[in-house]
């Protein structure tokens, strides 16, 4: 209890920290079709029913001879969108449908000489879940709360996501916990079985030896 009460103690300090940092990152433009071998992906984990933020801020405009492609999927076949010919700043929501990893992929294609030599766009990708992607602003103006009526409000989401999140590491403890005692009792018993049978052959080996020496009246 004392650990989850600092690991939730240290949680609640970092969020009440304003800074957040995009990731940011060249792609280079590659000629010919779309390719999955080609894309660059960044990975991040979700929970189910979570709502989910994509913010994307990319250099050059449409029709510059390159077409930077998104796609948004996750590890389990779910398809989240495939925005096409990206340029700009741009946002995309879902909200997760499974427990899983989710990827946000990106392709530039070379699609026309037009584009100058060695082309790249520069990205800038920041993605929120769960509480950080709501905007609360609006919700501070649409429920007319204070400041910090707000901020508390958005902490107690954050937590309430972490404690979820504690919750499901400990279902998951578990399951393997049972997992593991499982299959040492497996393991103890096949190891019982095979000694048992061991000591069987053994035993047959001894009576059938002795039953072959006796008929050719050497005991």
């Amino acid at each position: 209890m004392e650990t989850i009460f600092r690991a939730l103690s240290f949680f609640l300090l970092l969020a009440s920290l304003p800074v957040i940092s995009a990731l940011k990152f060249d792609i280079q433009a590659h000629p010919g079709h779309e390719s999955a071998s080609k894309e660059r992906c960044i990975r991040n984990f979700v929970a189910k029913d979570q709502l989910v933020v994509v913010t994307t801020i990319t250099d050059g405009y449409k029709g510059d001879g390159m077409t930077l492609n998104m796609h948004i999927k996750d590890a389990v076949g779910n398809d989240y969108g495939r925005p096409r010919d990206v340029a700009g700043e741009n946002r995309y929501a879902f909200t997760s449908v499974a427990d899983s990893a989710f990827d946000v992929c990106f392709e530039n294609i070379l699609s026309s000489n037009m584009a100058a030599s060695n082309p790249t766009r520069h990205v800038e990708l920041d993605i929120d879940i769960g509480a950080d992607a709501k905007d609360w602003n609006a919700i501070q103006s649409s429920e007319k709360l204070k400041p910090v009526e707000a901020e508390l409000r958005r902490i107690e989401e954050l937590v309430g996501e972490v404690v979820s999140e504690m919750e499901y590491l400990r279902h998951r403890e578990q399951k393997l916990r049972d997992t593991n005692e499982s299959t040492n009792e497996r393991v103890k018993w096949f190891a019982f079985g095979t000694m048992g049978m061991l000591v069987g052959l053994g035993a047959w080996q001894v009576v059938y030896l002795r039953a072959y020496f006796r008929s050719k009246h050497l005991i």
